[in-house]
């Protein structure tokens, strides 16, 4: 039985889409073994949302090289969609294969072990109009099931290479999407993570179907399923519609990732972002409306080319209005080939690397705010990680539908199923919890009277 191993680099999309190229080698007979293990094909699923993302796809692309020479190696994903040419001059790398045709890897590999010649599969994204599908109905970590239900992006922001990695805005059929949800719930899963490029531009290249009909049809037509979250929505994308929908609905978790990237009009404008503060913070208070004790994540990138102490300033002021539940904070990071890297005032590494610690600390500080509105309160939690303290003591790791990270003692049994946890004492990133009991059928006619 031929082994392929899988190294997979950057964002949920990537590791989707590994577990769907899996997929594709299980069906051939393949068998799956660890990557720092001797097999006869290496797929190396690579980033390239930042020059460091690149170089870290070459040394793992050599670090499987190394480990057998005879190997084929095959290089996948965002990097080898922008520099096939780059990738194929490393000695020993086979196939390259980008963000499109990925049914045809197996392929190019059986055909590079006839010829020995490598094979570049990479095509023009740009022209491709259809999103290729790519079933996942289980998941090798088991824990938690994402959904990919489009992908591409049509922003263009200056700072960002992913339109050209990824290509422009393709949705995944509705009928689709819901086959897969099905299959699993079937599977066992009680949350899924709904993800893409610009997940909440779904919709955006259809004639008469929304973002927001994909959630109601969820919600309504797939039997089985307890929690819907959306993996991020863009200020742009929160509609009315969109609103009315998180406001009428009991699956959709209390927890959006919106991101934010700058706090400064002025920035903002500089890096083609879509909206404004004031537009931002409208869309955030009318959220919090619809859905009580909503929690809000968002991106942040400081230092970008030309921020003054005053546009980080207003950042900074910004941020603790709207009072996050979390931030990930990025020092702006020079992408070769974006307008931004080729902006005059580029804000030095020490200057950079001192905002990022103001707002990381600022970050700890409203996470930590956040969590302690639950302290003593009793919230539902799906555990997802399991650690043994002691031969007694058995603990749960898992999220509540608003995103806190909660630590209770627990059996591994209860790894995926919904619980219920008394929240002891807010933290972050942790909170520390107290079993209750796991939820039951009963639970679910509470909820609807």
């Amino acid at each position: 039985m031929p082994t392929v191993a899988f190294h997979t680099l950057g964002c949920k999309v990537n590791h989707y889409e590994t577990e769907g190229i899996w997929r594709k080698f299980q069906e051939q007979g393949y068998q799956r073994v660890e990557f720092d293990h001797e097999s006869d094909v290496y797929v190396i699923n690579t980033c390239t949302v930042t020059n460091t993302g690149d170089k870290k796809s070459r040394q793992i692309i050599r670090r499987a090289i190394r480990k057998n020479p005879e190997a084929v190696v095959c290089v996948t994903g965002c990097y080898a969609q922008t520099s096939p040419g780059e990738i194929i001059e490393i000695p020993g790398v086979d196939v390259v294969v980008g963000t499109q045709e990925r049914e045809k890897m197996i392929d190019y590999i059986e055909e590079h072990q006839e010829t020995r010649l490598p094979i570049n599969g990479v095509s023009n994204i740009m022209k491709n109009r259809v999103f290729e599908e790519m079933d996942v109905p289980v998941f090798t970590d088991r824990t938690r099931a994402s959904l990919k239900i489009q992908e591409g992006c049509n922003n263009f922001c200056t700072f960002c290479i992913i339109p050209w990695s990824r290509g422009l805005l393709r949705s995944r059929k509705p009928e689709n999407v819901l086959e897969q949800a099905q299959q699993l719930v079937n599977a066992g899963y009680k949350e899924i993570v709904l993800t893409g490029i610009h997940t909440a531009g779904y919709g955006e290249d259809m004639k008469d179907y929304t973002f927001a009909d994909l959630l109601r049809e969820l919600e309504t037509k797939v039997d089985g399923l307890k929690r819907i979250r959306i993996s991020s929505i863009e200020a742009s994308q929160i509609t009315d519609e969109v609103i009315q929908v998180l406001d009428e609905s009991k699956k959709i978790v209390r927890h959006l990732h919106i991101p934010l990237q700058s706090g400064s009009d002025t920035v903002l404008e500089r890096m083609r972002r879509k909206y404004t503060t004031g537009y931002y913070q409208e869309k955030v208070n009318r959220l919090k409306e619809a859905l009580p004790g909503l929690a809000i994540t968002s991106d942040v990138i400081v230092g970008f080319p030309g921020e003054t102490q005053e546009e980080f300033h207003e950042t900074y002021k910004f941020i603790q209005e709207i009072g996050y539940s979390e931030l990930h904070v990025f020092p702006y990071s020079k992408r070769t080939g974006t307008p931004a890297a080729r902006m005059d005032n580029q804000v030095d590494d020490d200057c950079k690397n001192q905002r990022v610690h103001q707002l990381i600390e600022l970050s700890n500080q409203q996470a930590k705010a956040y969590a302690s509105q639950y302290e003593g309160e009793v919230l539902e939690v799906i555990p997802e990680e399991h650690q043994q303290e002691s031969d007694e003591i058995s603990i749960l790791i898992g999220y509540t539908d608003n995103y806190l990270k909660v630590r209770f003692e627990g059996s591994p049994d209860l790894i995926g199923k919904i619980v219920r946890v008394k929240i002891k004492q807010a933290g972050y990133p942790y909170n520390q919890g107290e079993f209750v009991r796991v939820m039951d059928t009963t639970d679910k006619v509470k909820v609807s009277v």
